[in-house]
């Protein structure tokens, strides 16, 4: 499926039908223990991705593709970054911005729209961490490529490994209707993604972290 029909379909999906999911499970309430599953491998995978980083990011500019509701962003901006957080549903920029402290607020500007805009200008670091997910190998490729051009140090993205379960997910959910359901992930071959952009940069797999219904693989590229 090309680019823009998954980007809509996936704004749909997080600005509407899904809006009250996200702000519960990106926050402290209770919520089921599938979902707890959930919650805790996102928080083990965006301390992986953070692992990557320097410590100290004052004087930094860092995209966080797919900002969802700030998690990463609030976590950055500690670290002194200057933070350009895009997410393509303007439901979760609001919790995002309402959740941000205070006295951070001066090192982020949120936007919404397509984390691929050239207008957004250029960074030392990106960050998309389950943006990618939704998307072919061809378009994750070039979304990696497109996001790593200089002067971006690295870009550091996760995508849905190729696992017996969620590929047997994949199939499954092509069988049914799409109108009320979530954008399905498209499994992907860490090897098959190294492979296909080594003629433009550098790209190492970092790791897989898998709790409960949260399967999600680490990636790094740099040019």
């Amino acid at each position: 499926m090309a680019y823009d029909q998954t980007l809509n379909r996936v704004e749909t999906y997080f600005d509407q039908t899904a809006t009250k999911t996200w702000e519960q499970l990106t926050s402290d309430v209770p919520i089921s223990k599938i979902r707890q599953t959930v919650r805790a491998g996102r928080e083990q995978m965006r301390a992986l991705i953070l692992s990557r980083i320097p410590e100290d990011l004052s004087g930094a500019r860092i995209l966080d593709a797919g900002c969802g509701t700030g998690l990463m962003t609030e976590e950055l901006a500690k670290r002194g970054a200057n933070v350009l957080a895009v997410d393509i549903s303007p439901s979760l920029i609001r919790i995002a911005k309402k959740r941000l402290p205070y006295q951070l607020r001066n090192n982020v500007t949120f936007t919404s729209g397509d984390m691929l805009d050239p207008k957004l200008g250029e960074f030392d670091f990106v960050l998309a961490m389950d943006s990618l997910i939704y998307y072919g190998a061809d378009e994750v490729c070039a979304s990696v490529v497109a996001l790593g051009q200089r002067p971006t140090q690295k870009v550091i993205f996760t995508v849905a490994p190729r696992t017996k379960l969620l590929m047997l997910m994949w199939y499954v959910g092509k069988l049914f209707p799409r109108s009320d359901r979530s954008p399905v992930m498209m499994p992907q071959s860490p090897d098959r993604l190294i492979k296909d952009t080594d003629d433009f940069g550098d790209m190492q797999d970092l790791g897989r972290i898998n709790s409960g219904f949260y399967i999600s693989q680490a990636m790094e590229f740099a040019l």
